[in-house]
Formats: C-alpha cells, sequence, structure tokens
C-alpha cells in the first residue's frame, strides 16, 4: 500500500437505533430494533406500513425554524452526524487549516419530501407558488454544500451517489483524498431521509419490501428462511478522517484505520444481484489486495444482508467463492436487522458498526434469526452479540444499478 496512513479519529450516526454514535453502538449491541409502524403519513393503501425511523424527531431541537425550512431533512440529518464527528475527534476548528480539510458526503435518493411536496404544489397552485429554495433543498450534493459553509471547509467538496453504495464510496473516495494528498482530514459519509409515503410507495410497488405488519420489529430478518424483503430506513452515519501524522501531532483519539476498498459493477441488471456474484467478487479480491491481506486476515465481516431472498444468498455465496473453508471462522453479521437499510446512509452506518467492532472487541448480532436458511449457513452472529479480538474488519454495501463496495478497516496500531 502506497501513500499516508489515514485514521479515524471522529463518528457520529443519527440512525433508527440511537441519535448519536454511542446509543447507536449500545443500541446494536442491546439487538435493539429501530424498526416501526409509520405514522407521521397515512399508510392505509400501502402494503407495507412500517419502517426503521428516527425516533420521535423534531428538526426545531436542532435547527431554527428559519433555517429548517430551507433544509430537506436529508440535510438536516447530514449535519447533526457530521457536527457529533467534528466534536467527537476533538479537533480545534480554529487551528485548523480549513483549505486542507475535505468534505465528501453522499444521499442515494436526495431531497425526497422536498421533491414530493414541491410536485404537489406545482400541481394543485401552480408554477409561481413553488419554493425558491426547491433545487438547492433537493439536489443531491447540498449537504456537502452546507456541512462545508457550516464549518468554512474548503477542500474536496463533492458527492458520489451509487444508490445503497453511496456512503460507502464516498468514504473510500475521502480516504485516497488524504493517502494522496488532495486534504489532511475529511468529513465523510452518507444521509439518507426516504420514509416519506411516495419512497414506501415506490419500493412496495418493486416488491422489495417486507410486509409483516404485524410483526414490524421482526421483519428485517437476513439470512433468515421467512425473511420477505427488506425494511426501509433512514439517517445519517459520518467519520472524519486524518492524516496519521496529523492525529499524532495533536495526540487524537484514534478508533482505527482505512487500510484499502473494492469498488466494482456488477454490470448484470438494475435492481437483481448477480446470481454468480461475479461484482461482489471483484470488490473482495479487490480490497483484500489494496489491503496486501490474505483471506485468513479476516475476523469480521458486516455484510450488505438486506434481508432479500435473493441477495442474502448471492452475498453468501460470494463469501465462501473468496474465503473457501475459511468463511465458516468469520463472524459476520447484518445490523440492517436493526436498523433497516438506510439506503445512500447504509454503507456509511454499517461502517461505524464495523470499526466500533474492532475499537471494543465485540460483534453486534445478526436479530431475528430464528429459522435459519440452509442455503445461508455461515456464521452470522445470531441474535447474541460475540466477543472476538478483531485485527481486520470488512464492510459491504451494493446499490441497484449493480454498484459493489467493499471497506477495509484495521485495529490501529502505531
Amino acid at each position: 500500500m502506497t501513500g499516508r496512513r489515514v485514521v479515524i479519529t471522529g463518528i457520529g450516526a443519527f440512525t433508527p437505533v440511537g441519535k448519536t454514535a454511542p446509543d447507536f453502538w449500545n443500541g446494536l449491541i442491546s439487538g435493539k430494533s429501530g424498526v416501526r409502524t409509520i405514522e407521521h403519513f397515512d399508510t392505509s393503501d400501502l402494503p407495507t406500513k412500517f419502517a426503521g425511523q428516527i425516533e420521535n424527531y423534531d428538526s426545531n431541537d436542532y435547527f431554527d425554524r428559519k433555517e429548517a425550512r430551507r433544509l430537506d431533512p436529508v440535510t438536516q440529518y447530514a449535519m447533526i452526524s457530521s457536527g457529533e464527528a467534528i466534536e467527537d475527534s476533538g479537533i480545534d476548528l480554529e487551528k485548523v487549516n480549513k483549505d486542507r480539510v475535505a468534505v465528501i458526503i453522499g444521499t442515494g435518493i436526495g431531497g425526497m419530501q422536498t421533491f414530493y411536496e414541491q410536485s404537489v404544489v406545482l400541481h394543485e397552485s401552480g408554477a409561481r407558488r413553488v419554493n425558491p429554495f426547491f433545487i438547492p433543498m433537493l439536489i443531491p450534493d447540498m449537504p456537502a454544500g452546507q456541512v462545508s459553509i457550516k464549518y468554512g471547509f474548503r477542500g474536496p467538496n463533492f458527492c458520489a451517489v451509487s444508490a445503497c453504495a453511496t456512503g460507502s464510496h464516498n468514504i473510500g473516495l475521502a480516504y485516497d483524498s488524504i493517502r494522496y494528498g488532495q486534504s489532511d482530514m475529511a468529513l465523510c459519509g452518507g444521509t439518507e431521509s426516504p420514509v416519506w409515503r411516495i419512497g414506501v410507495a415506490g419500493f412496495s410497488s418493486m416488491r422489495a419490501l417486507s410486509r409483516r405488519n404485524e410483526e414490524p420489529e421482526k421483519a428485517s430478518r437476513p439470512f433468515d428462511k421467512d425473511r420477505d424483503g427488506f425494511v426501509l430506513g433512514e439517517g445519517s452515519a459520518m467519520f472524519f478522517l486524518e492524516s496519521l501524522e496529523s492525529a499524532l501531532d495533536r495526540g487524537a483519539r484514534i478508533y482505527g484505520e482505512i487500510v484499502g476498498y473494492g469498488f466494482s459493477a456488477d454490470a448484470h441488471h438494475i435492481t437483481a444481484p448477480d446470481p454468480d456474484g461475479n461484482g461482489v467478487l471483484l470488490a473482495l479480491n479487490n480490497a483484500l489486495d489494496m489491503a496486501e491481506i490474505s483471506p485468513e486476515d479476516v475476523d469480521h465481516i458486516n455484510m450488505h444482508g438486506t434481508s432479500t431472498p435473493l441477495g442474502d444468498i448471492a452475498e453468501t455465496n460470494s463469501i465462501k467463492k473468496v474465503f473457501g473453508d475459511y468463511a465458516y471462522n468469520i463472524n459476520l453479521n447484518s445490523t440492517k436487522s436493526m436498523t433497516g437499510h438506510m439506503l445512500g446512509a447504509a454503507g456509511a452506518a454499517e461502517s461505524i458498526a464495523t470499526l466500533l467492532a474492532i475499537y471494543h472487541s465485540m460483534v453486534p448480532p445478526t436479530i431475528n434469526q430464528d429459522n435459519p436458511d440452509p442455503e445461508c449457513d455461515l456464521n452470522y452472529t445470531p441474535n447474541e452479540p460475540v466477543e472476538r479480538d478483531i485485527k481486520y474488519a470488512l464492510n459491504n454495501a451494493f446499490g441497484f444499478g449493480g454498484h459493489n463496495t467493499t471497506l477495509v478497516f484495521k485495529k490501529f496500531e502505531k
């Protein structure tokens, strides 16, 4: 591996199982489900009536009314978790060269609420009534833009959009920005706010969502024989990255290190995974090669694990092809069993879970694994957390369009 070493010194999470990174971690370890019945809009004509939701969210707790009206929730969530990551890093913003701080934050969909509401306004009241902030609230790059403006960070500032692989792609690109000297620090991750009537209707029409309305907290059940689709989730997750030299110079607490990634494409179908797993195999192998490690070095993998009939089997088979018999020695999991699928924020939230598994020597469980699928026969850390010393861990994230990512995290050693 060439270039500078890149470490994580701050994290922020705003998720269905916790509104801060510590609460998120405690929720995961306790096996908490953040999936509940939707109450903020009418679901009477929708086949799915639940989602992984931010509990009791009120924008007035975080923003003044004028500011909140000009920020779609997707940007609000990003700003909340970004602020936490910056504070958690212990960085003194008065002493930072802000020309050297990147902000690379993505969203898979963008301002869904704004798009829906202003489309209704246009239809019902005409063009003159459309909000002048409609476009700035809608576009996917605005979470990165707003965070950059708030803190005055003038380094590389953009977003990558790759559906449910978005958060991981943005972390990988931020890693490269520091590794190759474009920046010294970076705020990066993903954000998503899809739990609106049009979002649930859209995914429902694809027959992608679980319909376990009687037991929503048990609906997300990756690798379980009774899984019937994924659960929509929302939230945001951010990393504060910096060069190892920067972190050591200021005596920062270091959670862990990023040592590689693999990006690839299925080149197969707009939504269905490649049944042969060729793209996933490429991402996994590229990640191991960049990190300069062998499959037997890996202790833990936080899988994409969406709770879909085809996806869970395809990912499991890919793991077996890359790791062989050693795959049975790895503690795998899917934290989507608790958060639901946070789409563009999923890879970032699950990367935090992966990082903290290394940091705390503890693998969060895959909950709701009550009736194991015989085609998914690996160790998914069912229902209870497991203590394990972890040196290397991977996070997988895949997106509609055939986008595949694998990030490699390592326990920090000077």
